[in-house]
């Protein structure tokens, strides 16, 4: 542990203006409200602050950012109160002691409510201000270096799980690669023990059998660039063992068929030496086609610059080599740590950089929790591709990101109103995954707007917020319309006439607020025709039949659109329902009617032969296709079933499809009104304990 006058002498070496008398002040404070309290590993709890504050130091940050990190814990742990620490080190630092701080109200909230409040809590302060965050990874590196102190396994595992899934990946999105690859080292062995203990095994035995071959081919590496006239640094060293155990699961590959364990660092004078050594290397040895990265030209979105390139060395070995000069080594190394400087000119910087304000804005859309916590992990997720508009505008967006999700990286309204796409010039549906260098050019419909079918391709967490809460407000509407036709039909059953007199009783008896929360419950099959009836007028349904409910007749499909007289058939891969986008494809004598989004689309026709078709006003009732995977045990077929039969569905198909010893795969085809029916039937479903998964085919 740093003592007081070591952690001032560093702080001192790299801002000799530093307020030696308030950092003394803060050291002192610290180790006074901890006190006696003591760590998992038995040393006194004040030795925490004191090593994070060491941290910082190595990022020369500033003197409020050290004073924070040894005071990031008394609010929480301590009697101490945000108010004295203003009180004692000024408003900046107790602003930021309050930003890494956690909500103590939270603590009794469930794990993952308390998770979402605390990382809500925390990305806001980010947002206003960086180095919020800067201290918020040092402490979390520092517990995760302590972890193995802590005797309950699930706790250990539950801290791993966050540090991997949201401290790492934020780490990198920072480009603070060295506290990335470490946490992410930690949390590996915490969470894959034998997978762990394996690599890091076979990684020492070839350690020890190659002997200094590492050093061998990097020695080699310098004697090529020396004799091409460069002055170069060659490093070199195995590949990390986590990246390791995620190449043998993304690959399905054993430790012995990856062949590029080893990687070599080259560290050039110049941007200009960096293509000259890249020329040097590829004549001298063989590259790997598709292997070659330029991170110069076309940095990452935390500011990362670096060439990267596999090659041959000798009997079929591979080498991963990177190229950068010293300066983009820094930055890389430890991102905006490596060049913030926050007291110079006492400038605060702008902490909305482009990716934070996205995560800023899908965070307030969040509806609960679980939302809170999968927008977070979609928004700082590290695989990235770049993609073009027409005139040339770059966006960086997640592997796997679609025409849709880089429609609402452009603009929220432009996604909103994305009817078609075209990549590369050639009309694609929604739901093509976009690759490296695409350029995309989005097609608008003036009516359109976001399809709830959409959350099952989409990977940003700006589209899918944006998506739900769109989805949200339309389901409301069209379900309180649903619920109000109910209503009338119920009333018009009555025997006698129903006044505002009894609509104004029966919201005071079934204690809702007012009339759209009535018809809200009613088409939400919250409320029954039984229920509704009895809260209307007491005793009237006394009489009615244990087995009636209200089910309204399906009316005839109509298509607007369509040429008169022609014939048209729903399409059999994507069977949309009304309240879908939908367009339509002729082979001259019939018209298959597709959701805009549907697969087969972009195979069955070109774009001059595409139909724009929307549903005529009185139609009211299609058959939607879902694939329902229930748990194998006994009554979950039945309570699927009963699902259908409350939410007022008819079963027109339904077809195992495979089951093993934990599931049963089932194709269902169910009767609908609408889209808006259809998807309160799949809430239901994935609401219930007997399903693990429903989907909509």
């Amino acid at each position: 542990m740093l003592r007081q006058y070591e952690l001032v002498e560093r702080v001192k070496a790299y801002d000799p203006d530093a307020d030696e008398a308030m950092l003394n002040r803060a050291y002192v404070y610290t180790v006074q409200k901890h006190g006696t309290q003591k760590r998992a590993s038995g040393d006194p709890y004040f030795s925490h602050p004191v090593e994070v504050a060491g941290l910082m130091t190595d990022l020369k940050l500033d003197q409020e950012t050290i004073i924070t990190a040894l005071l990031h814990d008394t609010v929480e742990d301590t009697l101490a109160t945000i108010e004295d620490v203003e009180r004692n080190f000024g408003a900046e630092v107790a602003r930021l002691v309050d930003g890494v701080t956690k909500l103590s109200k939270i603590e009794q909230m469930p794990e993952n409510e308390r998770a979402a409040e605390n990382l809500r809590k925390f990305l806001l302060a980010m947002s206003e201000d960086l180095r919020v965050l800067l201290v918020k990874l040092a402490d979390r590196l520092h517990n995760m270096r302590t972890l193995h102190f802590i005797s309950k396994p699930e706790k250990r595992q539950r801290i791993a799980r966050e540090t991997m899934d949201i401290y790492a990946p934020l780490a990198e999105r920072v480009g603070m690669y060295e506290y990335m690859r470490e946490m992410q080292l930690l949390a590996f062995e915490q969470l894959e023990p034998q997978a762990y203990a394996t690599i890091t095994g076979r990684l020492a035995q070839i350690r020890s059998e190659e002997g200094g071959q590492v050093d061998e081919i990097a020695l080699r590496i310098k004697q090529v660039l020396a004799e091409g006239g460069l002055n170069v640094e060659v490093s070199g060293r195995e590949k990390h063992p986590y990246s390791i155990w995620k190449k043998m699961a993304e690959r399905h590959v054993s430790f012995e068929q990856i062949t590029d364990i080893m990687a070599f660092r080259v560290l050039t004078d110049s941007e200009e030496d960096c293509y000259r050594a890249l020329g040097l290397l590829h004549r001298n040895w063989s590259s790997l086609p598709g292997r070659f990265k330029d991170y110069i030209s076309t940095p990452k979105a935390n500011g990362y610059r670096s060439l990267h390139t596999a090659m041959i060395y000798r009997n079929s070995m591979r080498m991963e080599v990177q190229i950068r000069t010293q300066e983009m080594h820094r930055t890389n190394e430890f991102g905006l740590a490596a060049h913030w400087a926050y007291k110079q000119g006492g400038a605060t910087p702008d902490g909305q950089v482009g990716w934070l304000r996205d995560l800023i804005e899908v965070m307030e859309q969040a509806q609960d929790a679980e939302e809170l916590l999968e927008n977070a992990k979609l928004a700082i997720y590290q695989d990235r591709i770049f993609a073009f508009t027409p005139k040339g505008a770059l966006y960086q967006l997640p592997k796997g990101a679609t025409p849709v999700d880089f429609a609402f990286a452009v603009h929220t309204d432009l996604g909103a109103q994305a009817v078609g796409a075209k990549i590369n010039g050639r009309h694609m549906p929604l739901r093509t995954p976009l690759a490296n260098g695409d350029v995309v050019e989005i097609i608008k419909g003036s009516d359109s707007e976001p399809q709830l079918s959409w959350l099952s391709f989409v990977t940003t967490a700006k589209a899918r917020a944006a998506i739900r809460r769109s989805v949200r407000m339309k389901e409301r509407e069209e379900t309180v319309e649903t619920g109000r036709d109910l209503y009338e039909s119920i009333v018009a059953r009555m025997p006698g006439k129903v006044g505002k007199k009894a609509l104004t009783g029966a919201l005071k008896r079934l204690e809702l607020p007012d009339e759209d929360a009535l018809m809200l419950a009613i088409g939400e099959a919250r409320l029954g025709e039984r229920e509704v009836m009895e809260a209307l007028v007491p005793g009237s349904a006394a009489e009615l039949p244990d087995n009636s409910f209200w089910q309204a007749p399906l009316r005839a499909v109509r298509i607007r659109g369509l040429k008169r007289g022609s014939d048209f058939v729903l399409g059999e891969c994507c069977h949309p329902v009304p309240g879908d986008r939908i367009v339509g494809v002729s082979d001259g004598k019939t018209v298959k009617v597709h959701t805009i989004d549907c697969l087969t689309l972009a195979r069955e026709a070109g774009d001059e032969e595409w139909m724009d078709l929307s549903w005529d006003a009185n139609t009211d009732g299609a058959t939607g296709r879902l694939q329902v995977i229930l748990y194998n045990r006994p009554g979950t077929l039945a309570e699927m079933t009963g699902i259908f039969a409350a939410n007022h569905v008819n079963i027109s198909h339904l077809a195992l499809l495979s089951r093993d010893e934990r599931f049963g795969h089932y194709e269902v085809d169910i009767e609908v009104r609408d889209l808006a029916h259809l998807t309160r039937n799949i809430s239901a479903l994935r609401a219930s304990d007997a399903v693990a998964q429903a989907n909509r085919v």
